[in-house]
């Protein structure tokens, strides 16, 4: 299987990537940090209108329907760039309500008018058609009008709470605002099934896809910095721990991209080790995410410490989306369980 993106994915990549370095989304997630909502409005507005949230939505329903593993070369480019806003939830929060037959819903989310956060049961609960309870925790949904719950069996939108029955959570990743609700018996405005399809799968795949982003992102910072810092007449680069540190680094960020791909592939395809694939994703890029984030502080020194630079900022996005949809330890029990130490 050719997994190298071809050249139409290649064009699709770039745009992205011309869209976001314009949009700075580092500095614009340091601005905005004692903000309430990690979003700029109309940088939303502005993604949307190039069909950010779309990529994978049906032409009759506005996208632009491209397979999994194009919305994953993107959401690698959003992991890559740091870009502040939900949008796993927005992407998943749209096609749910395109699938469920909300076509005003469906548009409005894609063309950002209306917010989608992420919300994750925690503890006893119920999430299902009839209605979902319990305590939630709430993944950037400041500001948001729906609320997209995803799990095994199904997943769905319902009506964002009050923000005053939510309670902020201190988040350690300045792009992202986390906060917790406890929510009696509430409607779900939509509700797709898993046999209808699975958005845990695709969501999955899309928040590896960010994971690897993330490892290749700190891969060249730290590259860069091993290349240009000059110590005692040399290059940094020049000494072994450092040469093969970043070597360690650019493993690991492209294994967790191409096996990714391959998960969207085997997903997108219903293949028959579809789950296995996407749980290797999940555990695999999330492991390079969090490696190559703090090795690339190490390799900058005290300066990758100081809340000045940016090395920082990388691993704690890394840690924020590798507890999203599920715990690495539930997912690599999963693994073991499907036999990946055989």
């Amino acid at each position: 299987m050719d997994l190298l993106p071809t050249e139409e994915q290649l064009e699709l990549l770039g745009l992205a990537r011309e869209f976001l370095t314009g949009q700075q989304p580092i500095p614009t997630l340091r601005a905005r940090v004692d903000e309430p909502c990690a979003v700029d409005r109309e940088q939303w507005a502005a993604g949307s209108e190039i069909g950010l949230l779309t990529l994978g939505l049906d032409v009759s329903h506005g996208g632009s329907g491209r397979p999994l593993e194009d919305e994953a070369l993107l959401f690698r480019e959003l992991g890559r760039q740091l870009a502040p806003g939900p949008y796993l939830a927005a992407t998943l929060g749209a096609r749910v309500a395109a699938l469920c037959g909300d076509a005003d819903l469906a548009t409005r989310i894609g063309s950002g008018r209306t917010l989608v956060g992420l919300a994750e049961l925690r503890g006893d609960g119920a999430i299902g058609p009839d209605g979902i309870k319990g305590t939630f925790d709430l993944v950037d949904a400041v500001d948001c009008d729906h609320l997209l719950v995803v799990t095994a069996h199904g997943a769905g939108l319902f009506a964002a709470p009050d923000p005053g029955q939510a309670e902020v959570i201190p988040s350690i990743d300045p792009g992202t605002r986390l906060a917790t609700t406890t929510l009696e018996t509430t409607e779900m405005s939509q509700w797709l099934p898993a046999a209808a399809e699975s958005l845990q799968a695709r969501a999955m795949v899309l928040n590896a896809a960010m994971l690897a982003g993330v490892a290749e992102a700190s891969t060249e910072l730290a590259t860069e910095h091993a290349k240009n810092r000059v110590q005692f007449g040399k290059p940094i680069g020049v000494n072994q721990a450092v040469k093969h540190a970043c070597v360690d680094m650019a493993v690991r960020a492209e294994a967790a991209m191409v096996q990714t791909l391959f998960a969207a592939v085997s997903v997108g395809s219903a293949h028959p080790d579809a789950r296995f694939q996407l749980l290797a994703a999940k555990s695999v890029a999330g492991r390079a995410a969090i490696a190559n984030g703090a090795a690339c502080i190490q390799l900058h020194g005290g300066m990758g410490f100081t809340d000045e630079h940016d090395a920082h900022l990388y691993l704690k996005r890394a840690h924020v989306l590798n507890h999203l949809l599920a715990e690495p330890t539930d997912v690599l029990a999963e693994l073991l369980a499907q036999g990946a130490a055989q």
